[in-house]
């Protein structure tokens, strides 16, 4: 019998108490078993007061140190101010009453000595952290706890401390439960874990797992059942990721092997004329990827790669394959100028290769083709050129940004869609352009520093990924520095060193968060260009509050470079996404060539932009942006022979996570550890895809990178599962699982992503 948790709150607690668990999202008394516990108190251990964090919602157990009523000064009535400590710190919580006999019920309850829990919001009243009117409950009294047994387990045994809300505290989240678990019978709780795997793993079921979670006698067993749970939501997306894998495994792709060995053709010529020899880790990723080309199954694989570890040429023997083998390639970039500087990587690789039917194209018939580009500002002859070619196949490689995707844009016979920094798309973007070819086109993925849901989905094995470790020989590497802005001593050195720069010949980037200063925070932008990976900027990640200076915008910065006495002679430039596709071609022309050597840019330059003179880079408020984004504006310095240098501008306070974040990119440039550590300061977002919509991880208990082991056990018993009954038919209570975690929209996701 399964009805029990599919019962609403309505029918199992007065309508007040399923109101307020309402609010925390807890529908069902299934929700409700599901909202598991934050943290557990220990009832002989009170909590770090000094480890509260503004703006957070916590519940504390705290001994009252000492109580005050006194008259209010500026108005009618009275205010109890209660200072509770945990021995070391101490915390104010403050009451407001219309008079001070309406206090006194907390007055005659909060005496010195009392012991309880306390939760609400932490605030700031000159300069001290406090709560104010927060909720309470106080050991050994009756009145919040209902029965002895009660008494006992707040006094004795683990207190588990909820996500909680305004008008619903952790205790009464507690109450609640114990009301529930009290009545579930084993029956009443289906488990998706079938026996068997259960038993092999030593895992208890899961009706006894819910009561140790929410009613442990020891934090030994809270842990153990954790333990479960965590199996439990690993297993259910593997099952879900499993079918998923086994349904792309039955679709049709049409295959595109290599020409046979001694056959003339692109790929052939391309590699005969390579002026440097393809590294070890390039010809096995390279190898790998043309024996999944040539199979009439299609390829979903990632590849991965340090900034500059030769991605693009991996990708261009991949579409020279496809071309061979009678079909076309579309590379999607997430901007105009990364877009048009791949068109011009190709065409320089390929040479007379992608010259085909011109003068200039190779000699051979069959030997050339050509590489178009598409983007959205194209003019109306040019995009009508480029859209023929990509209609009659005469382009094998069409390169461009979203304007791929319109339905205009037709392809004579798709075989490849190569995505690059594919964090920048949505799931709808890709998934359009794959619909453009016959069948099932094979996918290749590139990103450079992965995006914590990357990472995830490769951990989870949703990716098939292949990874470029070797960075070319001849790089000196780059030093980070993160400087406090505002310091006028730090802001004179750091253009005094940009000079220093200019002055050997090289070039140096300024990056701002926006264009004008009088803009909207995040900027809307065309063609993607502007957008940065950004943070909230309030919010406690960012590291600052509401009261932060402005972000700096391009078009203010430029002005204050070219007054100042260090860039003095220096033409500085100015580039951003509302600039028309010819001036912003020009601008980069005069950065590249050392005309205007110094470049104030919006986050326009993180991909792609390959400048070998550039060796300075300054990030104005570097803590705005996430580890993956820092780490790919980074790479467009140093990428020749002298060494670069990263220059981190931002006023985060120490211990918040934006000033952790910029302490590691001063520690590495390792793109896959620092990939990690976002995954671990920023959690993984939604793996099921709801990241990309803006909402929270449906996660509960299970974390990527620590539980990567119990992921992988998950994955090979959910692939036997699937295995034995692929549409679950002989797991119900698994297939059900799965439709409540995967709404439409994420079981959609996981078809397309």
């Amino acid at each position: 019998m399964t009805e029990r948790v599919d019962e609403r709150l309505e029918r199992a607690f007065d309508k007040r108490t399923a109101t307020a668990l309402g609010k925390l999202g807890l529908q069902t008394v299934g929700d409700l078993l599901g909202h598991y516990p934050r943290r557990y108190a220990d009832p002989g251990a009170l909590t770090d007061i000094a480890a509260l964090e503004v703006g957070e919602h916590v519940t504390i157990l705290a001994r009252v140190e000492q109580a005050t009523v006194r008259p209010m000064r500026n108005r009618t009535g009275a205010l109890m101010e209660v200072v509770v400590t945990d021995g070391k710190s101490r915390l104010s919580l403050t009451f407001f009453g219309k008079h001070r006999g309406s206090l006194f019920n907390h007055e005659k309850r909060l005496v010195p000595g009392a012991k309880g829990l306390f939760t609400g919001t932490v605030g700031l009243y000159r300069g001290a952290r406090q709560l104010s009117h927060p909720d309470f409950t106080l050991m050994g009294e009756e009145s919040d706890l209902d029965s002895d047994e009660a008494l006992l387990e707040h006094a004795t045994k683990p207190i588990p401390i909820y996500p909680a809300a305004a008008g619903i505290p952790s205790w009464k989240i507690q109450g609640a439960l114990r009301v529930v678990l009290d009545t579930l019978a084993d029956g009443d709780v289906p488990d998706p874990v079938p026996d068997e795997i259960r038993e092999r793993r030593g895992l208890p079921a899961r009706a006894g797992a819910l009561r140790s979670l929410h009613r442990p006698a020891t934090l030994e067993e809270a842990y153990r059942a954790q333990h479960r749970m965590r199996f439990e939501e690993a297993f259910v997306l593997q099952a879900a990721l499993a079918q998923r894998r086994a349904r792309t495994a039955a679709e049709d792709a049409t295959a595109r092997p290599p020409l046979p060995a001694g056959t003339p053709g692109l790929l052939a010529d391309f590699d005969a004329s390579l002026p440097f020899v393809l590294t070890d880790g390039q010809r096995e990723v390279g190898d790998e990827i043309a024996g999944e080309l040539a199979s009439p199954r299609p390829m979903h694989r990632l590849l991965q790669g340090e900034v500059g570890s030769g991605k693009t040429v991996v990708a261009l023997r991949a579409m020279l394959q496809v071309v061979d083998a009678g079909g076309q390639a579309a590379l999607l970039a997430p901007t105009e100028v990364l877009a048009a500087q791949h068109a011009r990587t190709l065409r320089a690789l390929l040479g007379p290769l992608a010259e085909g039917g011109t003068l200039f194209g190779a000699e051979r018939t069959g030997a050339s083709t050509r590489v178009a580009l598409l983007t959205g500002s194209l003019g109306a002859k040019a995009r009508k050129e480029a859209l023929l070619q990509a209609a009659s196949g005469e382009a094998g490689i069409v390169v461009g940004t979203h304007a791929l995707l319109s339905e205009h844009v037709q392809f004579a016979d798709l075989g490849l869609v190569v995505v690059d920094e594919q964090h920048r798309f949505g799931v709808e973007q890709r998934d359009a352009l794959r619909a453009k070819g016959r069948v099932s086109p094979h996918l290749l993925v590139m990103t450079a520093t992965p995006i914590p849901r990357t990472v995830a989905m490769t951990v989870f094995g949703d990716l098939e990924t292949s990874s470029l470790t070797e960075v070319p020989a001849g790089r000196a590497g780059i030093t980070t520095v993160a400087v406090p802005a505002g310091n006028t001593r730090w802001t004179d050195r750091t253009w005094a060193r940009v000079r220093e720069e200019v002055d050997a010949g090289r070039r140096a980037y300024v990056v701002c968060a926006r264009i004008h200063p009088d803009e909207e925070t995040k900027p809307a932008a065309k063609d993607f260009d502007d957008v940065p990976e950004f943070l909230d900027p309030s919010g406690p990640e960012a590291g600052g509050g509401a009261d932060r200076p402005p972000l700096r915008a391009v078009l203010e910065v430029v002005e204050e470079l070219r007054a100042r006495p260090e860039l003095a002679g220096v033409e500085v430039g100015a580039l951003h996404g509302q600039l028309p596709p010819d001036e912003k071609e020009a601008v980069m022309a005069r950065f590249a060539s050392g005309e205007a050597p110094v470049l104030v840019a919006t986050t326009v330059v993180e991909v792609g932009v390959d400048v070998p003179e550039a060796t300075a880079m300054v990030i104005f408020d570097a803590d705005r942006f996430g580890i993956s984004q820092l780490h790919q504006l980074r790479g467009r310095v140093g990428r020749g022979t002298d060494p670069g240098l990263c220059l981190l501008v931002s006023d985060a306070e120490p211990g918040t996570p934006a000033f952790a974040r910029l302490e590691a990119m001063t520690q590495t440039t390792d793109g896959f550890k620092l990939a990690n550590l976002d995954l671990e300061l920023r959690s993984e977002g939604d793996v099921l895809g709801a990241a990309q919509s803006g909402r929270t991880s449906s996660l509960r208990l299970l974390r990527v990178v620590k539980d990567a082991g119990l992921i992988e056990e998950a994955r090979a018993a959910a692939t036997d599962v699937v295995r034995a009954s692929p549409d679950l038919t002989e797991f119900p209570e698994l297939a059900k699982a799965i439709r409540a975690q995967l709404d439409e929209d994420q079981e959609e996701f996981l078809e397309r992503a």
